[in-house]
């Protein structure tokens, strides 16, 4: 079966196309992306903007033809914390799906985080043990834990590296007084949350998900990922730290000339260091693991699950796939 998955995210929107059945790995068919950044389409109330809007639904409508062109048969389309969290979110959803007969189906928080769980359980295997996934988005943070295929507990909060960059640092620059200010707004809200986390269990392994991290680890000397999936990369706080400092004096051209670092992403890539450092100093981690799969490869090995059980192999809400293992 060729099933297409549409991730619309706070930093990117994006389709992939699959071949696959039951017991094969997620390989990539074909791909179609836009970096649309939707939380830079809010306006000050949190709405998305008539052009945002706009923009989404042209890029969905591609998307649709897209995979009709290839043969598609199955479609996962969801949306995370940029329409979650928006005030118009559930209006940009429903113009969306007038214009182009795709229903985006909207995530909650712990469902994004669970699934993503999911993945990296996965990825890791049973040997990894209890499992803390730590994952940046755009416009939320998400943690989860637990020994299962699924966690024990997971939360989201909002501490998106764009959603924090738009909110504490106004210039090319930020000053140390907008530094501090988000700092000290991450750490207070992250400690309930890693505190409701915690109460489930300790953590034997930790991993960390998303491009934030990816790129983050670059910067500390991570392998690049020329060198493929399946080389180990890590990410250590100490380094972490050094970096964070740094980044702090550098203009959004200069961060943007980092290693893994893209152009779209350069102006957040601060915040999403301070989220990081401040999440792996709560929990006491000195090192994490990063895992190449997350929310998207999460929803499709779910997808593979029921067809290796016999499923129908008609279209499924992606909130069909969040539920018990």
């Amino acid at each position: 079966m060729r099933l297409g998955v549409l991730d619309v995210g706070s930093n990117t929107v994006h389709l992939l196309l699959l071949d696959v059945y039951p017991g094969s790995r997620p390989e990539p068919y074909a791909s179609h992306k836009m970096p649309l950044q939707l939380v830079q389409h809010q306006d000050e109330q949190g709405r998305i903007t008539d052009a945002g809007r706009d923009a989404l639904t042209a890029f969905v409508v591609e998307a649709r033809d897209f995979a009709v062109e290839h043969g598609a048969e199955d479609l996962l389309a969801f949306a995370t914390s940029a329409i979650r969290e928006a005030g118009n979110g559930a209006a940009v959803l429903d113009h969306v799906q007038s214009r182009s007969g795709v229903t985006l189906t909207e995530l909650a928080g712990d469902q994004e985080a669970a699934i993503t769980f999911f993945a990296v359980r996965r990825w890791f295997g049973w040997g990894a043990g209890t499992i803390l996934d730590l994952d940046i988005g755009g416009g939320s943070f998400e943690m989860a834990l637990g020994p299962n295929a699924l966690p024990t507990a997971a939360t989201s909060v909002p501490l998106g590296a764009g959603r924090l960059t738009r909110a504490f640092v106004a210039g090319d620059v930020a000053t140390p007084k907008e530094v501090k200010a988000m700092r000290k707004h991450v750490r207070t809200t992250l400690g309930p949350a890693v505190e409701r986390v915690r109460a489930a269990g300790t953590p034997d392994f930790v991993a960390g998900t998303s491009k934030t991290f990816r790129s983050l680890a670059r910067i500390c000397g991570a392998a690049p990922y020329a060198m493929g999936l399946h080389v180990p990369r890590t990410l250590h706080v100490e380094d972490l730290r050094l970096w964070s400092r740094r980044m702090e004096a550098m203009t959004v051209a200069e961060r943007a000339q980092l290693p893994g670092v893209s152009p779209a992403r350069a102006r957040q890539i601060l915040a999403g260091s301070v989220v990081a450092e401040t999440a792996m100093d709560a929990w006491g981690v000195e090192k994490l693991y990063i895992c190449p799969w997350a929310l998207r490869e999460g929803l499709i090995l779910r997808r593979l699950d029921r067809l290796s059980t016999g499923a129908e192999t008609r279209t499924v809400d992606p909130k069909q796939l969040v539920g018990a293992a």
